[in-house]
């Protein structure tokens, strides 16, 4: 009896030191050393939580990775790590709503305002200029961060971005964020995976998938869950209706799309009539256009690869995104596009070219 007492002390103390599920991760180690940037925006004081690598000597460059809509940070570690190998300083920031950053119970969130917010955050860590690279949601987002700060952009990566086609304009009904938020409260982590398992991976389950559920799984077992649930019915709201398409061609800086040929993602799609569900989410044909629209882009079509490479085919994902971010230094555009061309020969799936590149 002594000792069952015993134990079951022991077993309380190990409980109540564990940390609880909470909205911003409190239960989930994080692959690398956060940090915290405090700001006030909207009249609230916020944090965004963050991950700065840094390599061994001098950087050859800053790369900031922006993650996707479901996602945090967190899952850009493999790709970190390679790029820390190859010589770069890597940020991930947890945009607000998202990750360990703060859940706000109110917030007018747009993509201007999470491109100003990851500036703010870049200035106070000394990061002047940076190759971004967004993926998903994230993409939309580096597209906006690359026009409103052009001078402080090296280079874009666009990963299987979200938005290259404007939904509502093609007749996607529109959801209203009370729907959204009740999808939302709706979650649990059978239909998480139901989802990432036909949406992602092409019915292909991997042990290597489990974090993603398991990270989205620890925000719904949180007692402040419904604060986050809002801010992503707002964030949907903000995919939906701030669409930067129509915005591509203003780039001015060399912009790289890698696109999983296999992916349909399109918001929306499940409202829309059976003969428009058939055009959405053609990223071999959305990819093509969003590089000829582009000033200086330059495209890697990965076939049997759906919407996440980094996570899904990581060692076709890295080599060309590698050989961009190595030819991107060049000085102009006829400089960069020599060195797409030299750096293409080597690569399994290599860079495709839909445009002169400025007459070049």
């Amino acid at each position: 009896m002594r000792y069952l007492i015993l134990f079951s002390l022991l077993f309380a103390l190990c409980q109540a030191g564990a940390a609880a599920p909470g909205i911003r991760l409190e239960g989930v180690k994080p692959p690398f050393t956060t940090g915290t940037y405090s700001f006030t925006s909207q009249g609230q004081e916020l944090e965004m939580v963050y991950m700065d690598v840094k390599p061994e000597g001098v950087p050859l460059g800053t790369v900031v990775l922006l993650h996707g809509k479901n996602f945090s940070g967190s899952y850009f570690a493999q790709t970190a790590k390679e790029l820390v190998k190859a010589g770069y300083r890597v940020v991930m920031p947890d945009q607000i709503g998202f990750g360990r950053s703060s859940k706000p119970g109110h917030y007018q969130f747009s993509f201007q305002q999470l491109a100003q917010n990851t500036h703010g955050l870049l200035e106070s860590i000394g990061v002047d200029s940076a190759n971004m690279l967004g993926h998903s949601m994230g993409g939309m987002l580096a597209v906006r961060y690359a026009l409103m700060y052009p001078q402080q952009t090296q280079s874009l990566t666009l990963l299987n971005p979200i938005g290259l086609e404007d939904w509502k304009a093609k007749g996607v009904p529109y959801r209203s964020i009370d729907e959204w938020y009740q999808s939302e409260l709706n979650k649990t982590p059978d239909k998480i995976r139901a989802y990432q398992l036909d949406s992602y991976y092409d019915g292909q389950w991997k042990t290597a998938y489990d974090p993603w559920v398991e990270e989205l799984a620890e925000f719904i077992k949180s007692p402040g869950y419904a604060t986050m649930a809002w801010d992503q019915a707002l964030t949907y709201d903000m995919i939906f209706t701030q669409p930067v398409i129509y915005e591509l061609e203003e780039l001015e800086v060399p912009v790289l799309l890698i696109i999983g040929q296999r992916d349909t993602t399109a918001l929306g799609k499940d409202r829309a009539s059976p003969e428009l569900r058939k055009q959405l989410g053609n990223y071999p044909r959305l990819g093509r256009e969003a590089a000829e629209a582009i000033p200086e882009s330059v495209l890697v079509e990965l076939d049997g690869v759906g919407h996440l490479p980094h996570i899904e085919a990581f060692d076709r994902f890295m080599p060309p995104y590698l050989a961009f971010l190595k030819a991107a230094v060049g000085k102009t555009s006829a400089d960069r596009f020599k060195l797409y061309q030299s750096s293409s020969e080597k690569l399994m799936d290599q860079f495709i070219f839909l445009q002169s590149m400025g007459g070049m």
